[in-house]
């Protein structure tokens, strides 16, 4: 049945692709998404032919471990690097909840219980974390999202066979600025081009609505799609409708409305409760007398059995989890119960309302407008989850029509398609809403009771839910010379104490403006219209500051104006000098950039080093054995001598001892090396090996084309003259090539048969082939002639036409051409018939019949 499923969605995929997305006639151009989750990611492309398409890893499975292991001199990526268990301070997994976060972050600290292997140090330069495992190998949480993002470009790569640099990267909705910045950065590092950071939910509701365009319509459907993935939780409300547009008339639009979260609540941290129940359940085994829990190796294969428990108990009732040699080579095996599980997690399900009632107050309605509960997420097939879901919700049932794991990475990949020049998709209209609010702080001199005073002022920039992209322009009246103002986050008392202490810093950015004092100098007699800042929230909910002008209104001096009347104004524009000072983390400055990417291409050039050297390891020990066991072939002995024989054989030899011997540590070169001298031993024997192989087939082939071609000539000689389209130099032309070709072949052929096996051949199959390629252009070149030629207008001599007809009955007799009886008149359009069924069969005999029923059909 699971294989059912897997068609059903493969063929509703297509039909999905043929609907919506029709590619353009431009240059090839393939563009990628990555859903990048907390612990697995889902690559997808769009490419010409491959409309939209999940692109399987090495293992071919459809989704990715986001996790990598670096050692000395090897670097694993998922399900290679969580394989590494007995080196778990070399893996590096769950890296998004360091993003964007400092040291002091209480996330941080969360991140080193979960995980004691890893020693966490602070950046001295920015004050955000890095693993150290010496001071040589210092990485941080952006450089290995860099790697792991590089590593998915590889994947979309080799799945489409062609380079990608575009992507569109899913991020959690709930990612601040500086979280979303620190995803941009390992994106740069990996060389791969933000097309746009898009909300993972946003993603999942784009693919939702785009299956369904034709269902959309004027009437507002709310949707609630409810995700669990393995970190985190969100709810949103999603608003559906067809909406007028001037460029393409009525068009679906998806409106996030609201949005609940809780960043903590996921599949992992169930997992986590299993793995302790489980250290503690072999504690009390006492098969030995160390803790299982002080062994970071034990522990690590201990998480990985109390995922896939996790995953069965979503089945089953019980399970029994095992795994050998867990401690000091002692089995661990002991059953585990759904009750138990659910007991260990209660407070966990408990949390499961939270992001929907935040969902329904942040979009100010209520479970009753709410007309489907969709789930999301791989963690939403936990039954507990669902059970409590499906009761605060109070829905008869929760949908389970999307393609929980993969709704994310085609929607997004469905952006990426629309987003790049290489394809036209169908129009879906698309606003998403501001998590959280943003404001302006300034201070003003202000005079008040005839003192004067400085008074802080705020202006909101972005209220919470507000929609985006949009820009926004503050003004700043009353500011003669030069001043500051910040940018900092809104009111944030909607979230819940956790949430604020893992937020990080609440203010963003302080500007500097400069040259306002000596502009208003310039413009002595100006009125000042205000100091403009022009904001941009893009399409990755990035707020950016634009610009920020100084606009002055003066009156215009002319000629025709120094009458009495009023003069006319004039605005000016002008730029002002910014400086920027960010607030919450700092980027990193050009030098540590330079480094991170020297740092990240070194450790790519190994890898691609390490790849080339293990290709060419393997080419050599196949072309070792595969040439030893040639030796002992008959077709193979055949064509060598006895004394080339004892030669290659002793070659083979000397190589397979150097490789037992010294090969494993010799460098590519040296391994490519000795494997062009072996080719070049045997080439000459190979070579034989292969015309021999060859000869049947090809001649065969030439044997075919030159009966053909015959049979053609003698087919154009029979027309009637007057009906005749060739020339006699061209059908001469055409019986020299055949009388050469023929006499070539008889003699190459007797001349081959007389030399020795052993000898370079004297018939080669390039040869060959030559010579049935010059037969076919010239009987191609007759047959597109006869195509295009018009018929002659017959002449009526019934004496002429009696004996043409007898000359050709005659002809055909002893030819077995297909000819009609006689000729016809020109009535109706019936001249030229006669040429026309003459060629349908010459052509029919060269080509085939598809072929000239194509050509002669008209």
């Amino acid at each position: 049945s699971a294989l059912c499923v897997q068609v059903t969605m493969r063929r509703k995929l297509t039909l999905w692709a043929r609907f919506c997305l029709v590619l353009a006639l431009l240059p090839s151009q393939t563009v990628m998404s990555v859903d990048l989750g907390s612990e697995w990611m889902k690559v997808a492309i769009v490419k010409p032919g491959v409309p939209m398409e999940i692109a399987l890893n090495k293992e071919s499975r459809r989704k990715t471990s986001v996790a990598v292991c670096l050692k000395e001199n090897e670097r694993l990526f998922g399900d290679g690097a969580l394989g590494s268990v007995k080196n778990p301070k070399f893996v590096y997994r769950h890296l998004q909840s360091l993003l964007g976060k400092k040291h002091d972050n209480p996330q941080v600290a969360v991140y080193q219980k979960r995980f004691p292997e890893h020693h966490l140090v602070t950046d001295a330069s920015r004050g955000t974390v890095l693993f150290s495992n010496s001071e040589e190998m210092q990485y941080s949480p952006e450089e290995l999202l860099g790697m792991v993002l590089n590593y998915s470009r590889g994947l979309a790569q080799d799945f489409a066979e062609q380079p990608i640099k575009d992507a569109v990267i899913t991020v959690p909705a709930f990612f601040n600025q500086a979280e979303r910045r620190a995803v941009l950065q390992a994106a740069q590092m990996a060389g791969v081009k933000v097309l746009q950071l898009i909300n993972d939910n946003m993603a999942v509701a784009l693919n939702y609505g785009v299956f369904r365009r034709k269902d959309i319509n004027s009437t507002a459907q709310n949707i609630m799609f409810y995700d669990m993935g393995s970190g985190s939780t969100t709810a949103t409300i999603v608003t559906y409708q067809t909406v007028k547009t001037k460029e393409s008339g009525s068009q679906p639009q998806l409106q996030i409305r609201g949005l609940g979260f809780d960043r903590s609540l996921g599949g992992f941290e169930m997992e986590l409760r299993l793995q302790d129940h489980l250290a503690t359940l072999f504690n009390e085994q006492k098969k030995t007398k160390k803790d299982v829990r002080e062994n970071h190796r034990a522990m690590a294969k201990l998480l990985k059995e109390a995922q896939r428990l996790k995953t069965v108990l979503s089945a089953n009732a019980e399970y029994m989890a095992q795994v050998e040699g867990l401690l000091d080579d002692m089995d661990f095996k002991a059953k585990v119960t759904r009750v138990e599980f659910e007991t260990l997690c209660a407070d966990l399900f408990e949390r499961v309302p939270g992001p929907v009632q935040e969902a329904l107050s942040s979009a100010e309605m209520s479970l009753d407008e709410i007309e489907q509960v969709i789930l999301v997420g791989g963690s939403t097939r936990v039954p507990k989850v669902q059970e409590v879901l499906l009761k605060a919700v109070g829905k008869e049932e929760l949908g389970k029509n999307l393609n929980a794991d993969e709704a994310a990475a085609m929607g997004a990949v469905y952006k990426a398609a629309a987003l790049s020049k290489a394809f036209k998709v169908q129009p879906f209209l698309v606003i998403e809403a501001t998590v959280f609010p943003i404001q302006v702080e300034f201070t003003r001199e202000v005079e008040e009771d005839g003192s004067r005073s400085l008074k802080h002022k705020k202006r909101i920039l972005f209220q919470r839910m507000t929609s985006y992209p949009m820009r926004k322009v503050i003004t700043f009246n009353c500011y003669t010379d030069d001043f500051a103002f910040h940018i900092n986050y809104g009111d944030l008392s909607f979230l819940g104490q956790e949430d604020l202490s893992v937020f990080g810093s609440l203010n963003l950015t302080t500007v500097q403006l400069s040259g306002v004092g000596s502009s208003f100098q310039k413009h002595t007699g100006a009125e000042s219209k205000g100091i403009k800042a022009h904001f941009n929230m893009d399409e990755s909910g990035m707020l950016l500051l634009d610009r920020v002008t100084k606009i002055t209104e003066e009156a215009a001096k002319t000629e025709a104006e120094k009458k009495a009347k009023p003069q006319k104004k004039i605005k000016i524009s002008e730029n002002v000098a910014v400086e920027l000072q960010v607030k919450d983390i700092l980027n990193p400055n050009f030098e540590a950039i330079a480094t991170s990417n020297k740092k990240l291409q070194d450790l790519t050039d190994r890898d691609l080093e390490k790849q080339e050297r293990e290709k060419t390891l393997n080419s050599l020990e196949a072309f070792l054995f595969e040439t030893q066991d040639k030796m002992y072939q008959e077709e193979y002995q055949a064509v060598v001598l006895e004394e080339e024989k004892e030669a290659i054989m002793a070659k083979l030899s000397q190589v397979s001892a150097w490789l037992d011997e010294d090969g494993y540590s010799a460098s590519t070169k040296e391994l490519q090396e000795k494997l062009q001298d072996l080719r070049k031993l045997c080439k000459a024997m190979f070579f034989r090996v292969e015309e021999r192989r060859k000869w049947p087939g090809h001649l065969a082939t030439l044997e075919s084309t030159l009966n053909s071609s015959s049979f053609f000539l003698r087919s154009a000689k029979l027309e009637p003259e007057d009906d005749r389209i060739f020339t006699d130099v061209e059908l001469k032309t055409l019986e020299k090539v055949i009388n050469e070709t023929t006499t070539w072949k008889n003699n190459t052929v007797a001349e081959q048969e007389k030399s020795s096996p052993t000898e370079r051949p004297v018939l080669l199959s390039k040869e060959i082939e030559s010579k049935w390629a010059l037969l076919d252009r010239e009987v191609n070149y007759l047959l597109n002639k006869a195509k295009f030629a018009k018929p002659k207008p017959k002449v009526n001599n019934s004496t002429t036409s009696e004996s043409s007809s007898s000359k050709a009955n005659s002809s055909k007799m002893e030819e077995k051409v297909i000819l009609p009886k006689e000729e016809t008149k020109d009535e109706g359009g019936e001249a030229g018939k006669t040429n026309t069924f003459l060629l349908w069969n010459m052509c029919f005999l060269y080509r085939g019949r598809a072929h000239c029923s194509k050509t002669f059909r008209n």
